[in-house]
């Protein structure tokens, strides 16, 4: 008796961790979303999302590279050792060869700090440097080791009427930075777009496989009551067949309804990171904020905040600096100057003791004298294309406010239709109802509700697509003015970056 009561504890025990266990991973699987959190989500945490921090993390860390060109570099540098043994070939005065064995080591270590000039594109160091040479071979007589260095040396290398890297890039690679943050939020933006789209697709979705269900339901109901009227002969067979047929129809549409729900359902996971088994309920988004957006605000916000408008000015700087170079490639000068000591010695540190002066002035030039026309043709080129980016960019700027005009124009006429058809779906619903209702009684033909029931249908997803419609401009208007007109902020401000 205790045996069975112990087995019944135990039976009632398991089927309870598994029952728990059940709900548990149900719950875990089972999320619900309205479009703000998931738009949210996928903010955060979607493929999309990391793919843009990633990004902007790289361009973040580009401009870090680009700085620090403008900072002092220490070097250490050499070759620790160089050792040979080998029998060498050596040219004798006499012009005969002889072969020489040589066992020996050398070793020159360096260390230099340098400092680039931005305004003139030079560059200043300051270096000193240790060598020594060790000749194994040497006799009881003669020294094995020497010593020569340059304590200390003050280098300058200087181009002239040439292309300065450094000041152009002082004025271009801000820009490129300022632009990738800008770029980020608007990489936000549009994954807010697609989310919208996504969540939609499968809302209308789910809409779809409702509407299919109670299609199914309804015209079931009323084969059954068309099949009662031609059992009492009310009816004609071909009125029977008719709405026969359209359950066969209703069957089809709900499968082709479900499947369309399972690809929306696969496509929302797998773009916000979700389990591909997680089922997800959606809240639709029926409050529909209202906020003014004025055309003109909107073009200055866009010309304010967007990376486009910062690439304008960028790439007219860009087309500039390629002219620059275009000039500086006409004639190449480049001064060398160096001033310090060096000494030779058997020991270190006498290398230290009463240096020599060393001194260097170097002034290269190249001119061509006869090119062929490459240097004129070389400058022309750049002539034309600084010409052609001003073009560009002035039409660009033209479609670029045309543009911002368009969208705010297109989302207050959705935001006006949203009302319209809102208004039909509930007068087409009621008609629909109404029409079943006087269908049911005999007063109204199977023509007439069918006409009803695809009125409902149609108006019911025209609303839904319309609810789409005006998110997706509504996302969109954010990102192309990178503005929130809703609660009046800017979705970035440069000042807090």
């Amino acid at each position: 008796m205790n045996y069975s009561l112990s087995s019944k504890v135990t039976v009632l025990v398991i089927f309870a961790l598994t029952l728990a266990f059940t709900f548990g991973s149900y719950a875990q699987d089972s999320v619900s979303y309205s479009l703000q959190e998931m738009v949210q989500r996928a903010k955060d945490r979607s493929p999309a999302s990391l793919r843009a921090k990633t990004r902007k993390e790289n361009r973040y860390w580009r401009y870090r590279f680009f700085k620090s060109n403008y900072n002092p570099q220490l070097r250490l540098s050499g070759n620790i050792p160089t050792y040979s043994q080998a029998f060498n070939r050596v040219e004798q005065p006499d012009g005969t060869i002889e072969f020489r064995e040589v066992n020996q080591n050398f070793i020159d270590l360096g260390l230099g700090l340098q400092q680039v000039i931005a305004p003139t594109g030079g560059t200043i160091s300051v270096n000193t440097s240790t060598n020594r040479f060790d000749n194994f071979l040497a006799s009881d007589s003669d020294v094995q080791t020497r010593w020569s260095g340059v304590p200390v040396n003050i280098s300058l290398t200087q181009p002239i009427f040439a292309y300065n890297p450094y000041k152009w890039d002082k004025k271009i690679e801000p820009l490129i930075f300022e632009e990738s943050k800008r770029e980020f939020v608007q990489e936000s933006e549009m994954i807010s777009m697609m989310v919208t789209e996504l969540f939609f697709d499968y809302l209308i979705a789910q809409v779809n496989f409702d509407i299919a269900s109670k299609n199914l339901k309804n015209t079931e109901d009323i084969y059954s009551i068309e099949k009662k009227r031609y059992e009492i002969g009310a009816t004609f067979e071909d009125k029977l067949l008719q709405v026969e047929l359209q359950t066969l129809q209703a069957k089809q549409d709900l499968a082709q309804a479900q499947l369309d729900l399972e690809k929306s359902s696969l496509a929302v996971n797998s773009y916000i990171g979700l389990n591909q088994n997680a089922k997800i309920k959606l809240h639709p988004p029926d409050d529909i904020p209202q906020f003014h957006v004025d055309v003109n605000q909107a073009i200055e916000y866009a010309f304010q905040n967007r990376a486009e408008a910062l690439g304008f000015d960028r790439r007219r700087l860009e087309s500039e600096a390629q002219l620059a170079d275009a000039k500086g490639q006409r004639l190449a000068m480049n001064l060398n100057a160096s001033y310090g000591y060096n000494n030779a010695a058997f020991t270190w540190s006498d290398i230290y003791n009463n240096p020599n002066t060393q001194a260097l002035v170097n002034l290269g030039i190249s001119v061509p004298i006869l090119d062929w026309g490459r240097n004129k043709a070389r400058l022309s080129q750049a002539l034309a294309n600084q010409q052609l980016t001003e073009y560009e960019v002035e039409q660009e700027t033209i479609n670029f406010e045309q543009e911002i005009f368009t969208k705010v124009r297109n989302f207050l006429m959705i935001r006006e239709r949203i009302v319209v058809t809102k208004k039909s779906d509930e007068v087409a619903e009621k008609r629909y109802q109404i029409a079943l209702n006087r269908y049911q009684t005999g007063n109204v033909t199977i023509s007439d509700l069918n006409i009803a029931q695809n009125e409902k249908d149609t108006n019911k997803r025209a609303f839904f697509n319309s609810l789409k419609d005006y998110w997706m401009a509504y996302y969109e208007l954010r990102a192309l003015t990178l503005y929130d007109f809703e609660n009046e902020e800017l979705l970035y401000m440069p000042e807090l970056e």
